[in-house]
């Protein structure tokens, strides 16, 4: 399978997002500038973290009328995959991909630390290596993280299980405490109702070799691998 990595002015986390998947995953990847249109090569399409355009004006509200988005669009309507982390997670609520909105950090301050994430569903593409309540320790890096969504908004979340990753201690046990940017329901990650399309702030691409302190981002991506691998040998059957 292939990778697409799409770089924006101010994009930084696609070099760790090639490294990931590239090295230590052993997958083809390639860098997409944010003015490409053409993405019929990739299975999956990487939105990496960073300040895209230096998040002028809203993060991801400047980068959603690059010319790629048209593209990723079409990408996502086809039921190919997408992956936003951080500020590409931003993006794709800007864009209208995912529902909601990420604001700035209840604490006012940016947060860089190590969070336990708890898998409340595992039936998706992005999720399926692992167990559902299972931990994964997954590093944040943002100050405008905090997911917001209006009650109706939440509860069509929740009716379409919809929530994939939520903020909780390292039993998975969800309470403000572990909650570190103020997110409605400790929310860290949502999918499309489609479920080809997710948006997290964590950074799997961070906790990819032991050497960081945790591999369990390899999770992500692996499941992202297995889905596609197991897609192309039902289409070749």
């Amino acid at each position: 399978m292939k990778f697409g990595i799409v770089v924006f002015p101010g994009t930084w986390s696609d070099t760790d997002c090639y490294f990931a998947v590239h090295d230590i995953l052993n997958q083809d990847a390639e860098y997409v500038w944010h003015k490409d249109t053409n993405l019929d090569k990739f299975d999956c399409i990487i939105l990496p973290g960073g300040f895209s355009y230096g998040d002028y004006l809203r993060p991801g509200a400047m980068a959603k009328l690059s010319p790629i988005m048209k593209s990723i669009k079409e990408f996502a309507s086809k039921g190919k995959l997408i992956i936003g982390i951080c500020n590409g997670f931003q993006i794709l609520c800007e864009s209208g991909l995912l529902p909601g909105t990420l604001i700035k950090n209840t604490t006012l301050q940016f947060r860089c630390q190590w969070t336990n994430l708890v898998v409340t569903n595992n039936d998706t593409p992005f999720t399926n290596t692992c167990d559902k309540g299972s931990i994964l320790n997954i590093p944040i890096s943002h100050g405008e993280g905090n997911y917001f969504i209006d009650n109706a908004g939440l509860q069509q979340l929740y009716e379409n299980d919809q929530v994939v990753l939520q903020y909780s201690d390292m039993n998975g046990v969800i309470t403000d405490q572990y909650n570190p940017n103020g997110s409605v329901n400790n929310i860290a990650g949502i999918i499309s109702k489609k479920r080809n399309v997710i948006g997290m702030m964590p950074h799997p691409e961070r906790s990819c070799e032991a050497i960081l302190g945790s591999t369990d981002g390899n999770k992500i991506f692996e499941s992202i691998i297995n889905s596609i691998d197991g897609k192309l040998i039902k289409e070749q059957q």
